[in-house]
């Protein structure tokens, strides 16, 4: 391989965690550890069902969040009010502030800067809100800001096939020793597989593969598991 993408909200760092100490902070309920990954994972689901109409301009971020959060509590029983899906939107963005990347993710990222692994960044999302998260993680550390894409800067989304044709230009890449890495097998695994990239798929949540034509070439349930990928390819 020559070119490593990686996306960046659960798969560098774990989402889980801010989105956990916003529902601890803000939701009057008793959640178990289990009940709100099951929210989190709910909340993704509403996120993506109305990104492309944020995306296309038909709603804002603040409805898209407000949305997401409310449609997740009302399938778990719990009705927000707008003011109140708008303070838990708020609590989530200070825990964001806060991210840290996994330290498996770290340990990789050395060992590709290292042995000059050409290294990038395509998340979905607008450009102010991701970039605040790449400068929290560090990412420029390994990867250079020219090397950072977000959607909405490049005005296509995942799983879009010219979001990736546009990486593909101006990273010079070879799509066939080009991974991208992510979480979410609709966007990430699908959209990578149909331009011709490898794909590994970071499962971490247990995620039940939708119906697909197309496969990830790796499927990991843990960040412990990426370095050994790499030097499995690295020994062939």
């Amino acid at each position: 391989m020559e070119t490593i993408i990686f996306d960046v909200d659960d798969t560098l760092y774990d989402q889980l965690q801010p989105f956990r100490n916003a529902v601890h902070q803000q939701l009057n309920a008793s959640y178990s550890k289990k009940q709100v990954e099951s929210l989190y994972l709910t909340s993704r689901k509403y996120s993506d069902n109305v990104f492309e109409k944020h995306m296309n301009g038909e709603i804002t971020a603040l409805e898209l969040q407000t949305y997401r959060i409310t449609q997740a509590c009302k399938d778990f029983g719990l009705n927000l009010s707008y003011q109140e899906a708008v303070a838990f939107q708020e609590a989530y963005l200070r825990e964001q502030n806060q991210i840290s990347l996994f330290s498996e993710i770290e340990v990789l990222l050395n060992h590709l800067s290292s042995n000059h692994y050409q290294l990038a960044v395509l998340t979905n999302g607008e450009v102010d809100h991701q970039m605040m998260k790449v400068d929290q993680l560090g990412i420029t550390k390994w990867i250079p800001k020219e090397n950072i894409f977000v959607s909405a800067g490049v005005g296509h989304s995942k799983p879009s096939h010219k979001v990736f044709e546009h990486l593909e230009e101006k990273l010079k890449l070879s799509k066939d020793n080009t991974i991208y890495i992510g979480d979410s097998f609709e966007n990430d695994i699908v959209g990578a597989k149909q331009v011709g990239w490898k794909a590994i798929w970071m499962n971490h949540r247990s995620r039940e593969k939708p119906d697909s034509n197309y496969q990830a070439d790796y499927i990991i349930q843990n960040p412990n598991d990426l370095l050994p990928i790499f030097h499995v390819m690295e020994e062939a």
